[in-house]
């Protein structure tokens, strides 16, 4: 029985990289990078007879003669101050256990939220009873990361007023790296919808909020969305996939670009490879000509 098993830089799609531009080399587990004379190993990497060779699927990174391999595909590693959507899986002792796409859970400490009303004073046994009235299993937040432990793991903070519970709206989950990092992670689109672009790869749209309310607890998750709202947000939703399909970065120009293309399209039809092929391709070229 013939197997036939092709490396992953075959699999590439150069169609979304720029004509003049060198495709990156992709190394697979195992494959020679270069002589291990001269150069240090790194992460991503091991020795075998006198040669670095790769562990993970990935590009090469050099930092002076430190060789490194960054895997295509990977768990969010948080930096401090990165923006994050999160779901609450637990309560323990004065503190929350979020799901924020990363190896371990992240916590949100009880001293690290706004009090209703933006409260300051300390937290009491009072407190600590009601946390489940401000955030219960299942809640979905949007927060920052204050800290970084010894063993990898996130402490987040919800002190400033943009952050807060999730109420209406839907999150699409992408690869974390596709996340351009920006000093705003909150974005008003001009379709009418509001984007939240968690650096740890979750997505979060909703409709823009006209009131310009703090995000806070109160959330009503009964409220009935508007029919146009609801379409247009499953609108953005399939630029995103499509956006995140052929590794294009995610970012709000992006995506803006994307939605504009999209117009000629119906919501359905985003679902079909034709359609997020030809919005892609138009909004590379795009940004190409911004860039120029």
């Amino acid at each position: 029985m013939n197997i036939s098993i092709s490396l992953a830089s075959k699999k590439t799609r150069h169609a979304v990289l720029k004509p003049s531009s060198n495709p990156p080399i992709i190394f697979t587990p195992g494959e020679k990078i270069r002589d291990q004379t001269g150069f240090m190993r790194g992460h991503g990497t091991y020795v075998s007879a006198g040669s670095l060779k790769a562990t993970v699927a990935g590009v090469e990174q050099n930092i002076n003669k430190l060789v490194t391999v960054s895997p295509l595909r990977c768990r969010y590693n948080g930096e401090i101050g990165d923006v994050v959507i999160g779901r609450i899986t637990e309560l323990v002792h004065k503190r929350w256990k979020v799901d924020i796409n990363a190896r371990l859970d992240a916590v949100l400490l009880l001293t690290s939220i706004q009090l209703p009303g933006g409260e300051l004073r300390r937290r009491g046994m009072e407190d600590e009873q009601s946390m489940r009235s401000y955030l219960s299993e299942g809640d979905l937040i949007s927060a920052e990361v204050h800290s970084v432990f010894a063993d990898g793991s996130l402490s987040l903070h919800m002190r400033s007023l943009k952050y807060g519970k999730l109420g209406q709206g839907v999150l699409v989950k992408v690869q974390s790296n596709l996340i351009k990092r920006s000093k705003n992670h909150f974005h008003n689109l001009s379709a009418g919808v509001s984007v939240i672009l968690g650096n740890n790869g979750y997505i979060w749209i909703e409709p823009t909020n006209d009131n310009k309310d703090p995000v806070g607890f109160e959330v009503d998750l009964q409220q009935v969305v508007e029919i146009g709202d609801r379409q247009t947000i499953s609108r953005v939703r399939n630029v995103v996939l499509a956006l995140s399909y052929y590794k294009m970065l995610i970012y709000d120009t992006s995506i803006q670009y994307a939605l504009e293309e999209s117009n000629k399209y119906t919501v359905s039809d985003l679902l079909t490879a034709e359609a997020c092929y030809d919005i892609v391709n138009l909004t590379r070229h795009r940004l190409q000509a911004m860039d120029e």
